[in-house]
Formats: structure tokens, C-alpha cells, sequence
């Protein structure tokens, strides 16, 4: 069974960046769907992005569309998620989860087996 560590969060201003970090151990995650989610305090857990696994096509939530990126790190066995002009409203705990299921239901939070525990992401403002 897959565990997943994320890291990388910390305090940054309004237009700054952060690479998030996703680090697999006792599996390959190249085999899963890597999804990245964010939960804001009382919101809830949002979809941000998410690597196939097969080929590792991309997709993006509109919110993030163009200024976060991911990525895959076979060699490591990690996926990164860089995020760029980081805004207020991108503050939450980010975390990465594998998965297999169909391109269809990558952004359901419901279909990822393994989690992580999280990391904090905070933009001043």
C-alpha cells in the first residue's frame, strides 16, 4: 500500500511561489492518478489538479489554470505541484492523493485510496 508524504508549504506574500511535494513510499506511483485537493478552514476539500497515470495527462481546476503546475518525478517517485502568483484565496492545507480511477472521476475526492496528511499553504496578502 502506497504512503504519501506532501511538503513544501510555508508563509509566502501575494505573487510569490511554492513547489508542493508528493513523496510515495512501499509502491510506485506512477501506477495511481495523483490528485492534489486544498481545504480551506470551514470550506470544503476543492479539486486543484491531477496527473494521470497513464501517459500523465494534466488537468487543472479553472481557479488554478495557468499558474500552478504539475509534475511527475518517476526517477523519485514524486509528483510536485509548482504554484506561481500565488494569491489570498489559494491559502488552504494542500494535499496529494493516488487513485485509479477513469478521466472521469479524477476531481472526486472520493475516488483517491491513499492521502497524505497535508501541508499548509498561506498567501499574505
Amino acid at each position: 500500500q502506497v504512503q504519501l508524504v506532501e511538503s513544501g508549504g510555508g508563509l509566502v506574500q501575494t505573487g510569490a511561489s511554492l513547489r508542493l511535494s508528493c513523496a510515495g513510499s512501499g509502491g510506485t506511483i506512477r501506477t495511481y492518478n495523483i490528485g492534489w485537493f486544498r481545504q480551506a478552514p470551514g470550506e470544503e476539500r476543492e479539486f486543484v489538479a491531477v496527473t494521470r497515470r497513464s501517459g500523465g495527462a494534466t488537468i487543472y481546476a479553472d481557479s488554478v489554470k495557468d499558474r500552478f503546475t504539475v509534475s511527475r518525478d518517476n526517477a523519485q517517485n514524486t509528483v510536485h505541484l509548482q504554484m506561481n502568483n500565488l494569491k489570498p484565496e489559494d491559502t488552504a492545507v494542500y494535499y496529494c492523493a493516488a487513485g485509479t480511477q477513469v478521466l472521469s472521476a479524477v476531481r472526486d475526492s472520493g475516488m483517491y485510496y491513499h492521502w497524505g496528511r497535508g501541508t499548509q499553504v498561506t498567501v499574505s496578502s
